[in-house]
């Protein structure tokens, strides 16, 4: 559990009772194959990797609201850093605890480079909102423009940090948030086709 409060959405006794051809297991514990590479990844490792992340994000919060506090209002640039850094720590927050909680969606269940590369897409996709004011957020002032040039300039080195990723993580753009509505969508209607199927041949044999 993170912080004593957030349990994972796919716990162990929740993994042992679910009928779904997409959890597996094997004598290293249960697991799921990551829709874009095709590889195994563990439950356990997934939520430790969140856990892990989580800690040092909250880490890095606690500081940035240590420097905000310290920091005369004179020093805009300085102060447009912090929270643009604060933007970025508090995104990522937030996508973990999503990920970490959600129990009804395997799609979430990845490798760490692919969730890297979500969270990061989400990050870009919340910068053009606010760019638009589309949207309010407390780390944001009345005037946004050294903030928002401030994510631009650090909010991938931020999450390489984070994350602890070594920087090629990001080279490659797998676009896997389109990934994973396509396959999931996909998945969902095999997995409903099959208990449709298990149903009318347990229903037959009645």
């Amino acid at each position: 559990m993170l912080e004593g409060k957030y349990q994972r959405g796919y716990h162990l006794e929740k993994l042992a009772t679910i009928q779904d051809p997409r959890i597996r297991k094997d004598d290293k514990g249960y697991f799921v194959m990551s829709l874009s590479e095709n590889t195994k990844v563990y439950f356990d490792s997934f939520y430790s990797f969140l856990g892990e992340t989580y800690s040092r994000a909250q880490s890095e919060r606690q500081k940035l609201n240590t420097s905000l506090a310290k920091t005369p209002n004179d020093r805009v640039e300085t102060l447009a850093y912090y929270r643009a850094r604060g933007v970025v720590v508090d995104l990522l927050i937030k996508a973990i605890l999503r990920f970490y909680t959600d129990g009804v969606n395997l799609g979430i269940v990845m490798t760490p480079w692919c969730f890297g590369t979500v969270v990061l897409e989400k990050v870009e996709v919340y910068r053009e909102r606010l760019t638009k004011g589309e949207i309010q957020d407390a780390n944001i002032p009345d005037y946004p423009y050294y903030v928002i040039q401030y994510i631009d300039e650090i909010y991938k080195s931020v999450l390489l940090e984070l994350f602890d990723f070594p920087e090629k993580a990001f080279q490659m753009r797998w676009q896997y948030s389109e990934l994973l509505k396509k396959y999931s969508k996909v998945l969902t209607n095999i997995t409903n086709s099959l208990h449709s199927v298990l149903g009318m041949i347990k229903n037959y044999g009645s």
